[in-house]
């Protein structure tokens, strides 16, 4: 572990040198750096795009006794890649009553947030782009934005169906990011601290997944429905809606709807993994592995809970979140601070 850290590190000094080695100044140089790095960022994000609907499709395949993409190189794993390429070359239609700038900018505004939510991920110990003292905070109000895009994505298109959808994404992600939150409290308490890194140490003995069975399972369902997925998919509620908010976009406008979703969905998991897994501890391996093989883990529930679900009914959903969710999240709450007093 010590040896990929020292590597990076002198990897990231040599390149650094080799910038100021050019008569670059030490804040141009600064600069440099933190643009390659959002590259690389965004780079990763799009291979965990491609390979995420590749996973999904797999698995997909499998629980409805299929094969999946087969055909596209071994084992089918260049067919995400195909369909990449597909996409760019295809036409970016707009529809002509559609606002032009609102169209345009939302699904931007999508994926901005799921690549700003990696910043504060602790993969180990040593690495973590921001370790931020706020972490969680910072996770929450960046995550939110992800509404105002689908809304935004919703009224630009100037159709009814994509309107339809916008709204109800609205209606249902506000109504779920409420217990999503109070599902993070409990760990808050008994830790102390919003800081991630500081969460992960605190599972060193015993993974809060014990302590905080209910607020797991209620961060579960809340963040599937934050993700718009099965059951929960009203964005995209295609038996009723079309294609939802996704209907008038096209070529890699659309794509980049899918991108975030699988951002989202891997940032998600990263949470879960930190709050409640132990993060990246564990025997043996090394920690950054403990703590992918944890995400993945994570992913592959997500996705099971998708190809094994029906899609609930636009009340079902508000309903489960009102009167179900956000009772048994306070409930939590409480709980965990009676312990907390009388074991503290």
């Amino acid at each position: 572990m010590e040896t990929i850290n020292n590597l990076l590190i002198n990897i990231a000094h040599g390149i650094r040198g080799f910038i100021l080695s050019y008569g670059a100044t030490g804040d141009a140089a600064d600069l440099l750096m933190t643009v390659v790095a959002a590259a690389i960022l965004l780079g990763i994000i799009g291979f965990v795009g491609l390979y995420g609907i590749y996973a999904e499709r797999k698995i997909a395949g499998f629980f409805q006794e299929r094969y999946g993409p087969n055909r596209v190189g071994p084992y089918g794993l260049l067919q995400s890649v195909a369909d990449g390429l597909k996409l760019i070359g295809k036409e970016d239609l707009r529809p002509a009553g559609a606002d032009p700038w609102v169209f345009t900018a939302a699904p931007y505004v999508v994926l901005t947030p799921a690549v700003m939510v990696w910043a504060v991920l602790p993969f180990s110990k040593n690495i973590v782009a921001v370790d931020l003292n706020i972490g969680i905070l910072y996770v929450v109000a960046v995550s939110s934005v992800t509404t105002l895009g689908l809304l935004m994505a919703g009224w630009g298109s100037n159709n009814k169906y994509s309107l339809l959808g916008g709204m109800r994404s609205v209606a249902q992600m506000i109504s779920y990011e409420i217990p999503l939150v109070f599902s993070l409290m409990g760990v808050i308490m008994i830790t102390g601290s919003l800081n991630l890194s500081d969460i992960v140490a605190a599972q060193e003995r015993v993974w809060f997944i014990v302590p905080q069975i209910l607020g797991f399972l209620v961060f579960v369902c809340a963040a599937t429905a934050e993700l718009n997925r099965v059951p929960f998919d009203l964005t995209e509620g295609e038996s009723e809606l079309t294609a939802g908010t996704y209907t008038e976009y096209s070529g890699m406008r659309w794509a980049l709807f899918f991108a975030a979703e699988y951002a989202n969905l891997f940032a998600v998991s990263a949470i879960a993994t930190t709050f409640f897994l132990g993060g990246w501890q564990g025997p043996l391996l090394p920690p950054y592995l403990w703590f992918f093989i944890k995400t993945c883990g994570m992913i592959f529930f997500f996705m099971w809970l998708r190809w094994t679900l029906p899609r609930f009914r636009i009340d079902q959903v508000l309903n489960f979140g009102w009167k179900l969710l956000l009772p048994l999240s306070i409930a939590n709450i409480f709980i965990t601070g009676i312990g907390h007093y009388l074991l503290g």
